[in-house]
């Protein structure tokens, strides 16, 4: 019966038109009468934001705020991975052979999360990491390493809830929901950036225009909370054992290492 109603719910709120009225509304200046109690029902951190809350004349101004200069520093060593996000680790795994990977005991297929066979097969066996943002987060995200981008392209339509109700009870919202992949190349090794939008159709947009990343550099934006799932090519990444699951972290700590 749950598992029921929590659908008909996100079916209800997850249609073009409500997501619309949605996006809307939280870019009007109406929904700044709302920001002073998001801001305290979310326990957001005020003293790291770049402009003082009252300088954000919507909500999505606040969804999409920037933090103070230096506030997350990156991680130096040469072959480290960072976190793209601040967000919680809700998952990490290997990529089975039948490219698929298990997220809160539910199983999602890399090759429909990526689109086509040719771009999952090269993640076999390979790790991955799912960063669940709650709407509390700084939404913007950051690329986990230097490299050059290889590809980008995006998938999906609807954008169903990706928290934990929704990994649970939802329609496979890591590979169905409105998505924006980078496939990112370090020394000849993959990574796969894969945003994955949480409400609103196209609610993922790009800041990062060239083909290369730089460790910590901004590369996009949520307009809502979401989730990031980051795909490693076997042998190509190794988890750093201070990592559990679940685990805060933020933009700039490591959170592995690339293998040489």
């Amino acid at each position: 019966m749950l598992k029921l109603f929590y659908r008909l719910f996100i079916e209800l709120t997850n249609h073009s038109l409500s997501s619309k009225l949605i996006a809307l509304f939280t870019k009007s200046r109406l929904s700044a009468l709302l920001i002073p109690s998001y801001a305290k029902i979310y326990c957001i951190n005020q003293s790291e934001m770049e402009k003082n809350l009252k300088q954000y004349k919507t909500l999505q101004q606040l969804f999409i705020r920037k933090l103070k200069q230096g506030i997350r520093p990156i991680d130096k060593a040469e072959n480290s991975v960072i976190s793209p996000v601040d967000a919680v680790i809700e998952d990490v795994g290997t990529i089975t052979k039948t490219k698929e990977i298990t997220v809160k005991g539910k199983t999602y297929s890399v090759q429909e999360m990526l689109g086509s066979n040719q771009a999952a097969e090269k993640y076999l066996n390979g790790l991955f990491i799912i960063l669940y943002l709650s709407p509390s987060h700084y939404h913007r995200i950051h690329s986990p390493i230097s490299g050059v981008i290889t590809n980008q392209w995006s998938l999906g339509k609807k954008s169903y809830p990706v928290n934990r109700l929704g990994l649970k009870y939802g329609k496979a919202p890591l590979s169905k929901n409105y998505r924006l992949i980078t496939e990112v190349n370090v020394n000849g090794k993959h990574t796969a950036i894969v945003k994955v939008g949480a409400m609103f159709v196209n609610s993922i947009e790009l800041t990062h225009k060239d083909e290369y990343l730089t460790k910590g550099e901004e590369m996009a934006y949520f307009s809502f909370g979401s989730t990031v799932v980051l795909l490693f090519e076997k042998d190509a990444f190794e988890l750093d054992p201070a990592i559990k699951v679940p685990m805060d972290i933020k933009v700039g700590e490591r959170i592995g290492y690339l293998k040489q």
